[in-house]
């Protein structure tokens, strides 16, 4: 079989092409509008009436208090030196599991004064909301929460629908 021979490539001569001159044409731009006369400033959202909002420290601060009982409570339980005892031979339950028992037991008492502790701090925090006057308006939507839901959760920070939405 014969070959073929190659063919040779021709190449163009690159070409100049003068481009013509345009014209430019002047950018329309958009005019500046005239600065609005500042907006009135929002009006104080209205919350509840100091005697609303004395009522609702009432409430705090005798669930402060509840919860301070319990939390002595738990500590008295947890200081408590009497578990231990474990030398009576008539006991139907092992020296280990009446150990693990009285050990499960510490454990739910800490845990719960743990909650507790957390549950108070809410508590003081809604104080100083009503202190600095925000108490009362849900931190997403910034309506007024509900006075029952105050009434029944007085540490809450947002209304229904926003705590619905979240999930929580």
């Amino acid at each position: 079989m014969a070959k073929k021979a190659a063919k040779p490539i021709k190449t163009a001569k690159a070409k100049t092409v003068k481009k013509a001159a345009v014209k430019a044409k002047p950018v329309s731009r958009p005019v500046k509008a005239a600065p609005k006369p500042a907006a009135k400033a929002a009006p104080a959202k209205k919350g509840y009436t100091k005697t609303e909002l004395e009522h609702f420290r009432e409430i705090i601060l005798d669930k402060r208090k509840q919860i301070i009982e319990e939390l002595e409570l738990i500590h008295e339980t947890l200081n408590d030196s009497t578990g231990g005892d474990y030398f009576e031979e008539s006991s139907p339950y092992s020296l280990h599991m009446e150990q693990g028992t009285d050990t499960m037991e510490k454990e739910k008492n800490y845990l719960l004064a743990a909650r507790q502790r957390k549950f108070l701090q809410y508590l003081d925090d809604a104080i100083k909301r009503i202190d600095r006057g925000v108490y009362g308006f849900c931190q997403d939507c910034g309506k007024l929460i509900d006075k029952a839901r105050l009434e029944a959760v007085p540490h809450a920070q947002l209304c229904i629908s926003c705590k619905l939405k979240r999930g929580q």
